[in-house]
């Protein structure tokens, strides 16, 4: 049977695609033509061509900030995926426990970045701070402030923190959707604990998984509100990550040729890693076909 389509709808779905194609293109070509500019007040311009994409890529200060980026994001996902994912599993999936559980989960992802930062901040000092002072008292030197590693240590705990909840949601969103069925068949095969995650709830969670590691890694790789508020890209430069040093110079520098270049080269960084983890991802992760559960 020929199934019939309306496309009519797409006619109240096309005035959103022209409103959020305009805000984004608009900015877009504003930076692009600043990027091959050079300009010296005075709203006066003169062509730079790819004068300050040469100096960009070839700036120490752009590659120590890309690999703090990197750093960062491989070990955030290292920690809040397999967290996650634990989390996730010990969740309940029936009775009064399940809403408190969840809006549990929900709550830290309802603060703002910058409280975020503001909380923390305040938490790792060594005089008022929970955590600071709590260590003071143990003989624990820590001091985020002037310490490369306590202020490494503090955003990732901190990050940890603010957003494993967002891949423990939706990891067990992929496990509430699983039918009983499998499990029940998984009892009758004698399947021990790990072969029914791994042939029955892993691929199952895999295209959430998709969701929040193409998530996770975008939001670690644009990180600024928190890392700025709590240490100010310091102690030296230890966490002046690309959207700090960006900021630096656009603003703190009004470079704006080289902010511009720079801006495009990290919008495309971003959009090439993030395809690269979808091609990896659906190319291997694949889901299992529904004919068995392969746990016997």
């Amino acid at each position: 049977m020929n199934k019939t389509f309306n496309n009519k709808a797409w006619f109240f779905v096309l005035p959103v695609f022209f409103l959020v194609a305009i805000s984004a293109i608009i900015p877009l070509m504003t930076v692009v033509n600043y990027s091959v500019q050079d300009t010296f007040g005075n709203n006066q311009f003169f062509w730079a061509g790819t004068e300050w994409f040469s100096d960009i890529l070839s700036s120490s200060r752009f590659h120590n900030a890309l690999i703090r980026n990197l750093s960062f994001s491989f070990i955030i996902l290292a920690i809040e995926i397999p967290l996650g994912i634990i989390v996730a599993l010990a969740m309940p999936r029936k009775g009064i426990w399940v809403p408190v559980c969840l809006i549990l989960m929900a709550l830290p992802l309802l603060i703002p970045w910058n409280v975020v930062g503001t909380i923390w901040q305040v938490f790792g000092r060594a005089d008022i701070g929970l955590l600071g002072a709590s260590l003071a008292a143990l003989g624990i030197e820590y001091n985020y402030a002037q310490n490369a590693i306590d202020a490494w240590v503090t955003i990732v705990v901190m990050d940890v923190w603010h957003w494993t909840s967002l891949v423990v949601l939706l990891c067990y969103a992929g496990l509430v959707s699983i039918p009983e069925a499998y499990y029940q068949a998984a009892r009758i095969d004698g399947a021990s604990r790990w072969k029914v995650f791994r042939y029955i709830q892993l691929p199952k969670m895999n295209r959430v998984l998709l969701i929040a590691v193409l998530l996770r890694f975008m939001d670690s790789f644009m990180i600024y509100t928190e890392p700025f508020v709590l240490t100010g890209g310091g102690p030296g430069n230890a966490t002046t990550f690309l959207s700090i040093d960006l900021v630096k110079l656009a603003i703190g520098q009004f470079d704006l040729g080289p902010a511009a270049a720079m801006s495009i080269v990290y919008f495309l960084i971003i959009l090439l890693l993030s395809w690269v983890f979808y091609t990896v991802m659906t190319n291997y992760g694949t889901d299992k076909p529904d004919g068995g559960t392969g746990a016997g």
